[in-house]
């Protein structure tokens, strides 16, 4: 692909004696218009401010350049992406599976795992599964469904309301908080258990216990 100035189109910017055009709209190094000025003078002030002429908007007549240092412009731009792309959340959809006669030692653990999710700000695909008899007795599934979703409710919301897919019945639920919430959360709270670690370098000498979310449900 060409451009009308019969050169190859770039992401970049161009700058300096790369600017092919008689006169500038010049912006200064604070953001203040200084006007429109030839190009040899806006050239000039860039090396007397010991900064570059760079093109911001190519397009406009003219086009409007403005004095910046361009490799610190790039190093903050490139920063500030990779931060966006870290902060970037992505759904994710977990699943517990439940039988519809579970006892309630393993009903608390599997509802462990459940708040340990929502509170993640993941989604929640719960699957009760049926087997033989069971398969006639679907209310069964559904008030275990209904019971989790009540106990929960402070946490999350059913998403998908509880339906039959073959010997299972699924229901989703979605988390009340958002990804990006739980993900700066919990990077709060290990930037403060660090801190209180090293405050107290004595309290706990156990790294993997001071890490462990304390949320995590017991074990069975």
């Amino acid at each position: 692909m060409w451009c009308y100035r019969g050169g190859s189109i770039s992401a970049e910017p161009r700058i300096n004696d790369r600017i092919r055009v008689p006169e500038v709209r010049l912006v200064g190094p604070s953001g203040e218009q200084v006007g429109i000025v030839p190009l040899a003078k806006a050239l000039e002030l860039a090396q007397e401010y010991d900064l570059d002429l760079v093109e911001v908007a190519a397009n406009a007549r003219p086009p409007v350049c403005k004095l910046m240092d361009y490799g610190k412009f790039k190093y903050e731009s490139a920063m500030k992406a990779r931060e966006a792309r870290k902060n970037q959340a992505h759904t994710v959809i977990k699943e517990m599976k439940l039988r519809p006669k579970i006892d309630p030692h393993d009903y608390d653990t599997k509802k462990g795992h459940v708040v340990r999710f929502l509170k993640q700000g993941d989604k929640v695909k719960i699957t009760i599964m049926f087997r033989g008899r069971e398969q006639s007795r679907p209310e069964l599934g559904y008030r275990l469904l209904q019971r989790l979703a009540e106990d929960v409710q402070d946490l999350g919301f059913v998403e998908s309301n509880p339906k039959q897919d073959g010997r299972n019945m699924i229901m989703v639920l979605g988390p009340h908080k958002k990804k990006t919430e739980a993900m700066a959360e919990a990077r709060q709270a290990q930037e403060a258990r660090k801190a209180d670690a090293k405050a107290n370098p004595g309290k706990s000498q156990n790294p993997a216990e001071a890490e462990a979310p304390s949320e995590e449900p017991a074990e069975a």
